[in-house]
């Protein structure tokens, strides 16, 4: 169907128009069916329809001004207080919701580089020091912000090194920031010694918990051994946990917390001379939607300690059930010793093409999410894949069996695109690619590319296609 390039002359009938959207969805993720191993976060369809009714009660309302609607202000600061308590804050710790893990690491950068500059107004060129793990939303804040990004390299078990962190630190330091867990491995980095360091360096120091601030708590009460973390250790100033992911509240929720007001006060924006009148925003944002905030108040009441926990030891026994099987098909290794329930894998047999295998579990109906450095799949987990992931560990078997048996496949399909852009040493190329693919998706008309099948006369298409001719070249030497 073409897409429409002006607003109807006449608006359409409601329920004709909600059939219509209904079916856009068919060709969308299949998550309800636990197809999906990241992006949705899924309890029941009773919770989810808790959700969308909250969200409902307040999907006109705007958080922008809190003096006109003092319930979302409320909902809110329980939410911030409820987050605060479950990562062993004091009656000090403060914060504020936000859009999302994204948006709560761009404002702890913002806020150590603002608190930075009052202090050391002669600070021109700030810099954080993170490890090579660390999400990417640090990189899109460094380049929003003005603030280098110095990415130290990890140890063999993918943890930040503390050693090399504290060689990277110099006086234009502003953040030092670690993972709880990282992403790509699921590994907890040293954030005891790494707090430590920072305290001692008198330097704020952010945890990103977007994924796990709301599972790890819980796993250590299910009596995992966990090395501390949270605001029990000295040294952590600010922690971003999204309620939208393992807190099971509806897109668009994640909440940012410092130590104190000394910290928090700097993440605001206030302009007092605009002809508007006064302008004042917590967040990045002006508008805010009420929906979210309703529903991830909704969620964490709903659900309360008790239904945490059980999402957390559902999680943890198909996680572990994941890395048993994996571990029984030969030629995969789980990477690293995860410590939360995410789980990468890789293959560990040189006949084995790791992306030759997602492209295979794909035409068998699964989103696959694809890792690089080193090459690998990773796994979401929550307690909603109980259903499925025996389904899955014989799929992935036999989809190992194909890819050994049919070699060739590594040249072909989306395993040659991700093969070779992993090993591109010119991630400039890359990056001119990606971009390329984004502006046709975002062009008048445009839509989601197949990327293997690019025309020959779009510059994305040439671009991949000189990335395969020089990934063939270098392959021996980067092998």
């Amino acid at each position: 169907m073409p897409q429409p390039t002006e607003i109807p002359l006449h608006g359409q009938d409601p329920s004709t128009l909600l059939a219509q959207m209904a079916r856009f969805a068919d060709d969308d993720a299949r998550w309800r069916e636990g197809r999906t191993w990241s992006l949705v976060y899924h309890v029941d369809d009773a919770h989810a329809e808790l959700l969308k009714q909250a969200y409902q009660l307040f999907a006109s309302t705007n958080g922008l001004n809190p003096f006109a609607f003092k319930s979302l202000k409320r909902m809110e600061a329980e939410v911030v207080a409820m987050t605060a308590q479950m990562l062993k804050g004091d009656g000090a710790v403060v914060g504020t919701m936000t859009s999302g893990g994204t948006e709560s690491i761009l404002l702890a950068v913002k806020a150590a580089r603002d608190r930075a500059r009052r202090r050391r107004p002669w600070l021109r060129r700030p810099e954080m020091v993170v490890p090579a793990t660390i999400h990417a939303a640090f990189d899109k804040a460094a380049h929003y912000f003005g603030v280098k990004i110095r990415r130290v390299a990890v140890t063999r078990d993918y943890r930040a090194d503390v050693a090399a962190m504290r060689r990277a630190i110099g006086r234009r330091t502003v953040l030092v920031a670690a993972s709880a867990p990282q992403y790509p491995h699921g590994v907890i980095d040293p954030i005891e010694e790494l707090g430590e360091l920072a305290a001692a360096r008198g330097i704020p120091f952010h945890v990103d918990a977007c994924i796990g601030g709301f599972m790890l708590p819980w796993l250590e009460r299910l009596g995992r051994a966990l090395p501390p973390w949270d605001f029990r250790v000295r040294g952590v100033t600010s922690i971003s946990a999204d309620a939208h992911k393992y807190g099971y509240a509806a897109k668009g929720a994640s909440v940012i917390l410092y130590r104190d007001m000394e910290h928090l006060k700097h993440q605001f924006f206030v302009e007092t001379d605009w002809c508007g009148g006064i302008y004042a925003s917590p967040t990045i944002p002006g508008t805010r939607p009420g929906g979210s905030i309703a529903a991830a108040w909704a969620a964490m009441r709903t659900l309360g300690q008790d239904g945490y926990q059980r999402l957390a030891a559902q999680a943890l026994q198909c996680s572990d059930t994941l890395i048993r099987g994996i571990g029984a098909i030969e030629g995969l290794a789980v990477v690293g010793k995860p410590q939360s329930t995410l789980v990468a894998f890789e293959s560990c047999e040189k006949g084995i093409d790791i992306f030759s295998v997602a492209d295979r579990l794909e035409k068998r109906g699964w989103l696959v999410d694809r890792q690089q450095h080193p090459s690998s799949i990773h796994c979401t987990v929550t307690a909603h894949h109980r259903s499925i992931v025996d389904r899955y560990l014989a799929d992935l078997a036999e989809c190992v069996a194909f890819a050994r048996a049919h070699p060739e496949l590594r040249a072909s399909g989306n395993a040659a695109m991700y093969g070779m852009m992993a090993k591109i040493p010119a991630r400039g190329l890359v990056r001119q690619s990606v971009g390329k693919v984004m502006e046709r998706m975002y062009r008048p008309g445009g839509g989601v590319p197949d990327l293997t099948e690019l025309g020959s006369e779009e510059s994305d298409g040439f671009v991949l296609r000189a990335m395969h001719r020089w990934g063939e070249r270098l392959a021996g030497l980067l092998k």
